[in-house]
């Protein structure tokens, strides 16, 4: 992908849709992505202040909290396939069974 590509992208994105600002840039195969956000003066502060609180940059604020809501969604995904499958087929095995089928521990 070109740098060009990438400004084009970025202008067509804030045509398409004026609330969102994307931009991408490329270097050798890593991506850069800046990301514009319109807040209020009230929201902007409030997240300028937290990030302070907790010691770290706005970027990193954002970056880490979108990382942690992809991640809780994929757990929560992952956790209702597990209980599907718990209700398909509801047999338990206790810490005891599963050491002694591995070999962990001597059958009594």
């Amino acid at each position: 992908m070109s740098f060009e590509f990438c400004k084009i992208f970025s202008v067509k994105s804030r045509l398409t849709n004026p609330n969102f600002c994307n931009t991408m840039y490329y270097r050798k195969d890593v991506v850069y992505m800046t990301i514009s956000l319109r807040l209020s003066d009230e929201d902007s502060l409030l997240i300028k202040k937290y990030a302070e609180l907790k010691k770290m940059s706005v970027s990193e604020l954002v970056r880490q909290s979108v990382m942690e809501r992809i991640e809780d969604e994929y757990d929560l995904k992952a956790y209702d396939e597990a209980m599907a499958a718990y209700k398909n087929d509801s047999v338990t095995y206790s810490l005891d069974e599963v050491e002694r089928e591995l070999g962990f521990k001597d059958g009594i």
